[in-house]
């Protein structure tokens, strides 16, 4: 067994994960360090950048300490965060301008329906949506409504970027200015087929160029981590939902990943050439020196972060929901119908300001279980999307928080007709890196034995679907 360890920095929207794998795929140790989220309006979702970097800083402490003298045996380390989350900053101090703004957050949507008639230009060149949920509207209202932001863009001192390029600059010693593919993506102003910034889409917008990390492979020397004492090489910067695609070993186009966290996405590889798929987003999940991969993608913006948020104003503790959500989905009987809006709604639709609503009453249990219920709709709609752009996968491997309960896994099975596979996978983000930093192995050993879920006969759920989608398309033309 080759003795070399493996970093694997997961920075989420909960806590800030560390965990160490060795070469064969296994957990050596891990850490996390738990982040605050600020909500101080309506659509603002920020994180104290200082505190974030603290959080990361944390649990790479904590890993040195139960390495010991086996830190050095680090050989190289990744990075992945939430994509669309963005920040400005001082290059030359360091210092933050501006709150980590979040994926979920929507404050400029208004102003960037201003830009719809462009939104077909813009698909074309980003592979994405006109949506608030990315960076590009983000950016400019930094630049409009922070006073210091502006004052750096004026003095020429200014950097502004996805997350991952400000945890690399502040964590490394080079201090680096260079972002991934995965994440640059999620501005609205990156080429996914030049892999570059696109001049045309930082004009549409306001943008200035200047202030942007250089766009790099996400295999690349990005500079150097210090864990406890020993200097660690990072190689490895991507997205969240774009490394766990490679958590089980290199992704087939006979499969389809569905990851349910906060948001539900669901990815289905679309080869090496930039694919096109109108009201679906197409991404770039890696690109080394000598190829990039592409997939379809899309995206539930409201899963677990519906059910939190639903939950709360029932007034149902989250302990009570995930003790008991399994209990609730198998008891049955006639629930309610959420039409989910949390967030914003996603593909294929991307309605901003969605509101949500349920349709007919029942008991708050019920009506988590409509919530829930709504994720495995909106997935469907999703697959029967993709279903126009891509051959239908054999299989849905099912990851993420929402994936551990039974009766969901079956209800998506049900109604997608494809088996769900439920790999033995809790962090599939982190292990999607070791495989990567790995350098990718033929043989990559599972972490343990699967769960499947095949489909069965299930009318009165499909009916249920049927009222739920008539009850969305009347929602959706008023």
């Amino acid at each position: 067994m080759n003795s070399e360890l493996y970093l694997a920095i997961d920075q989420g929207g909960h806590a800030s994960r560390a965990i160490v794998f060795d070469a064969g795929g296994a957990i050596r140790t891990e850490a996390f360090a738990e982040i605050g989220t600020s909500e101080p309006r309506a659509d603002w979702v920020e994180h104290d950048p200082i505190a974030l970097v603290a959080s990361v800083e944390q649990a790479m402490g904590r890993i040195a300490g139960d390495l010991g003298a086996d830190t050095r045996r680090l050989r190289s380390a990744g990075l992945a965060t939430q994509r669309s989350n963005i920040v400005c900053w001082e290059p030359v101090s360091g210092r933050p301008l501006s709150p980590v703004i979040s994926w979920r957050d929507r404050r400029a949507a208004a102003w960037l329906r201003g830009f719809e008639p462009a939104a077909e230009r813009v698909h074309d060149i980003t592979g994405l949506v006109l949506s608030p949920h990315y960076g590009a509207s983000k950016f400019r209202w930094c630049l409009e409504h922070l006073p210091a932001v502006g004052e750096a863009a004026r003095a020429e001192n200014l950097a502004l970027g996805p997350l991952a390029a400000y945890l690399a600059f502040a964590l490394l010693a080079e201090r680096p200015l260079l972002v991934d593919p995965a994440n640059a993506a999620r501005t609205l102003l990156w080429d996914y087929r030049q892999r570059d910034w696109s001049d045309e889409l930082l004009a549409l917008f306001g943008i200035p160029r200047a202030p942007l990390p250089r766009s790099v492979p996400s295999s690349h020397p990005y500079g150097t981590l210090r864990v406890g004492d020993h200097p660690v090489p990072l190689t490895i910067l991507t997205g969240d939902q774009s490394a766990a695609l490679y958590a089980l070993g290199e992704p087939s186009a006979e499969t389809a990943f569905v990851n349910l966290g906060t948001g539900a996405f669901v990815q289905q590889v679309a080869g090496d050439e930039p694919p096109s798929a109108p009201g679906l987003l197409a991404s770039v999940v890696y690109q080394d020196d000598e190829r990039a991969c592409y997939v379809l993608e899309g995206t539930v913006n409201g899963a677990g972060g519906a059910v939190t948020e639903i939950a709360g104003q029932l007034g149902i503790a989250l302990e009570t929901v995930h003790s008991r959500s399994a209990e609730w989905l198998e008891r049955g009987g006639a629930a309610p119908l959420f039409l989910n809006g949390v967030s914003g709604l996603g593909s294929p639709y991307w309605v901003a300001d969605f509101p949500s609503r349920f349709i007919g009453d029942g008991e708050d249990w019920q009506k988590l279980v409509a919530v829930l219920e709504s994720v495995v709709f909106l997935l469907a709609v999703n697959l029967e999307a993709f279903a126009r752009f891509a051959a239908q996968p054999r299989r849905l491997v099912a990851t993420g928080g929402l994936a551990t309960l039974d009766p969901l896994c079956q209800r998506l099975a049900d109604l997608s007709g494809i088996e769900v596979v439920r790999p033995t996978v809790t962090e599939a983000t982190a292990r999607g890196l070791a495989y990567l930093l790995a350098g990718r192995p033929a043989q990559w050993p599972p972490s343990g034995p699967e769960e499947r879920f095949s489909p069965q006969s299930s009318p009165e759920f499909r009916r249920r679907y049927r009222r739920w989608r008539d009850a969305l398309d009347a929602a959706l033309a008023d």
